[in-house]
């Protein structure tokens, strides 16, 4: 196991960062956008979240430096930035998201 040591600084960068992830409508456009690039259209399709709220949670992404964004003619297009913001929404689903069928999340009991 590696051990890692953050300084004060790399600590308190690091909670910034995860406060940009502790937000469920964030949580659900980075999920829909683990599946590759989407336009916002398509976004709000997959997460159910409206126009107004999704373009200001868009932007708190893109600030953050978690998204990236590219337009095309009249649309943009999101992505996730980074293969790291790729691989840490890939490893929350892992441990958050429920299954299909309704199986145990690998490592937490399943409710009955």
């Amino acid at each position: 196991m590696r051990e890692s040591y953050l300084d004060r600084d790399a600590a308190e960068g690091a909670a910034e960062l995860l406060k940009v992830y502790a937000q469920p409508q964030r949580l659900m456009i980075l999920s829909c956008l683990l599946g590759g690039p989407r336009v916002v259209s398509d976004i709000e399709a997959c997460t159910g979240i409206g126009q107004p709220a999704l373009s200001q949670q868009l932007a708190t992404l893109r600030r953050a430096g978690l998204v990236t964004c590219e337009r095309e003619s009249r649309q943009v297009r999101y992505a996730l930035s980074t293969n790291q913001v790729c691989a840490c929404m890939a490893h929350l689903q892992d441990m958050f998201a429920p299954q299909v069928a309704g199986k145990a999340v690998r490592g937490v009991p399943r409710r009955v």
